[in-house]
């Protein structure tokens, strides 16, 4: 099995990576461990451009995808991601989901969308509110959907723990709810873990690990592991396990939060970059690569990563901002069984790199 990692706030090219990895891999499935549908990985494959939230990143190879319970599952974003991906004509492949995964509501996105969450730069999706929401007592998961009526009494309910009295404002989200769920739950495969062992898991992770839930800075860090730790309880692991260390090679950052070596990055070739500022994150930053700080996010990860003895290092972006890659390896004193650099977006733009 191969894991994918972000080493810094999001957005250093996980995507791009595990379509790499799809492309090696013999009969793969890619595994989302932790996050949700706030995810945005962005693939190129076939002439096709995608930006994955509700999918892994090798479903334009054909790749189906497990959805474990660590993430959010949303059906209003996964039935529009199915409707995007069949106008770019897509055959979507086989989609396995935990029943225990947390669902999202409408509800969870109204208030992901004001206050507290906006001062901590959310992706307004609905995310940390649901898992917020699942540690009460109005609890909803996919394994709920398949019976309407008892997620219709549900969504009463997470009205009421939301304070909504709007009566029109309600029956507008509890309808559109129920209208997503009858189009998609036909193509949710519900099965536990045990699916895995069909095939050869490629585990994709969310976010980075600079923005984990316990070893990120709060409070702006993301309501989940970014590291290692959710695939312990999800797959065996051992010593043959790869992992893949993504980094850009220079920083970003959406909205507020610490982010040192902030300043102006000379870029090239960026035009297609997803990322944009928006409502919701705020400004999307950008630095010199810190090496203190990718020290860090490695060593926060290796208490759950120590079995595995193979450890990758990807750097992407080097056609829009080169860098030495010979010092970067010097400067993080860490041994890595392979190096790979990306000049480009799509997967054959990966060259393994030779270290000195």
């Amino acid at each position: 099995m191969s894991t994918v990692l972000g080493l810094n706030y999001g957005d250093e090219g996980k995507g791009l990576t595990t379509s790499f990895l799809v492309s090696q891999t013999s009969n793969p499935i890619v595994v989302r461990f932790n996050g949700g549908q706030q995810a945005g990985h962005t693939v190129n494959f076939g002439g096709k451009r995608h930006v994955f939230s509700n999918f892994g990143s090798g479903t334009l190879q054909k790749a189906p995808t497990y959805w474990s319970k660590f993430c959010t599952f949303d059906p209003i974003s996964f039935f529009n991601e199915c409707n995007v991906l069949t106008s770019l004509e897509v055959n979507i492949p086989s989609f396995w989901i935990d029943p225990l995964c947390p669902v999202t509501t409408p509800f969870d996105i109204l208030a992901n969308r004001t206050g507290e969450y906006i001062l901590n730069s959310t992706v307004g999706a609905g995310f940390g509110t649901t898992l917020q929401r699942q540690e009460s007592y109005y609890k909803l998961f996919v394994k709920d959907l398949f019976y309407e009526n008892v997620v219709k009494a549900k969504l009463e309910g997470i009205a009421t723990y939301y304070h909504i009295n709007n009566h029109d404002l309600k029956e507008e989200c509890i309808n559109s709810f129920i209208e997503a769920v009858r189009e998609v739950k036909h193509m949710l495969n519900i099965r536990d873990t045990s699916i895995l062992k069909h095939f050869n898991p490629i585990f994709e992770g969310a976010q980075g690990i600079l923005l984990d839930q316990d070893h990120g800075f709060f409070p702006n860090v993301t309501r989940s592991n970014t590291t290692c730790k959710n695939i312990n309880d999800i797959y065996p692991r051992d010593t043959n396990d790869e992992v893949y260390y993504v980094t850009r090679t220079y920083l970003t950052r959406h909205g507020n939060g610490y982010m040192p070596n902030e300043d102006k990055v000379n870029l090239v070739n960026n035009q297609g970059e997803t990322n944009k500022d928006n409502a919701f994150q705020g400004n999307f930053r950008i630095g010199s690569l810190d090496h203190d700080l990718i020290k860090y996010s490695l060593d926060c990860d290796k208490e759950f990563n120590h079995i595995c003895q193979n450890k990758n290092l990807v750097i992407t972006c080097m056609d829009q901002h080169p860098i030495d890659v010979d010092y970067l390896l010097s400067e993080l004193k860490f041994y890595f069984d392979r190096v790979f650099i990306s000049k480009g977006a799509s997967f054959d733009n990966i060259e393994e790199y030779k270290q000195k």
